[in-house]
């Protein structure tokens, strides 16, 4: 009768051993990661994140940066929706221009602050790209009257080159720009942070004269 070797009984019971073995060796690591918060939990490198993830971030739009693009995308929207869109039933000029300054309110108000508001780092830091940056009903009413101004301007600006155009060429009826989604977008951008910007500026000025008069 064949004796077993020692060292093959000796294998198998390291092997039987193998998981209370391992259990005791993680017990520790899987208490640590049940107690994990934010406080004691190591700061992880951006570069040690995209080893894991498969995603290098190579560039890293700012708050100011990523309002511009909100506000620029949703306007060329308005444009696209209901001035392109609705063309071809609404003929009239001025009906046109009502439902895009109406639109253009209802989408800041419903759409364009709420989404600002989401992609803020901390509450209330996007505040300053916003008109009217309350969450109140009154305000509702305040960017429909507030779309209907930046309109205004935005199609001084179109009327100005194409009347401009028209002056230089000697053909009134050639238009230099036409009104599209991506061009409108832009300039009703620009006029929307023209115009937050003056405002930050008048309550600045109005702070440092109430400071002067109350020293």
């Amino acid at each position: 009768m064949s004796k077993k070797r020692p060292d093959i009984q000796k294998e198998k019971k390291d092997k039987s051993e193998v998981p209370s073995d391992y259990y005791d060796l993680h017990k520790e690591a899987i208490d640590d990661l049940v107690n994990a918060t934010e406080e004691n939990s190591p700061e992880v490198s951006e570069e040690e994140i995209a080893k894991y993830t498969g995603k290098k971030l190579k560039f890293k739009a700012g708050p100011l940066v990523k309002a511009l693009l909100v506000k620029w995308w949703f306007a060329g929207c308005v444009c696209f929706l209901f001035l392109w869109g609705l063309g071809l039933y609404i003929t009239d000029m001025l009906d046109q221009l009502f439902i895009l300054g109406l639109a253009g309110g209802v989408f800041t108000d419903l759409l364009v602050n709420n989404v600002l508001r989401f992609i803020e780092g901390t509450k209330g830091a996007n505040d300053k790209y916003m008109m009217f940056p309350d969450k109140r009903y009154r305000n509702f009413l305040f960017n429909i009257i507030y779309s209907f101004v930046i309109l205004f301007f935005v199609m001084t600006v179109y009327a100005a080159v194409n009347a401009a155009y028209a002056g230089i060429s000697g053909a009134p009826d050639m238009l230099a720009l036409g009104v599209e989604p991506i061009l409108y977008g832009a300039l009703y951008t620009l006029f929307d942070m023209l115009f937050i910007k003056m405002k930050h500026v008048f309550a600045s000025i109005l702070k440092d004269a109430r400071r002067v008069n109350n020293k």
